[in-house]
């Protein structure tokens, strides 16, 4: 007996995001090649019809802003 199982998928299990220093790192064309990978990403998950709203980091690539990231505080370990 098969199960169909279903998974979703959200924006944030496809993006990859940067800090700072790590987008001042990448070459122009690897800062290219992230707007464009990120927006197909964005526009595939549209096309399922899956209701969310549009992520910060797509509104920045449509805006033409540098997408990257506040370096986060480190988070205690939630493992014991």
């Amino acid at each position: 007996m098969y199960f169909l199982l279903k998974a979703f998928v959200v924006f944030r299990d496809v993006a990859v995001d940067f800090t700072q220093e790590e987008w001042r790192l990448l070459s122009p064309a690897q800062k290219i090649l992230h707007r464009e990978v990120m927006l197909e990403n964005y526009s595939h998950l549209v096309s399922l019809e899956i209701a969310f709203s549009k992520p910060k980091l797509i509104t920045q690539l449509e805006q033409g802003e540098e997408p990257w990231r506040e370096v986060r505080k480190h988070l205690p370990d939630l493992c014991p």
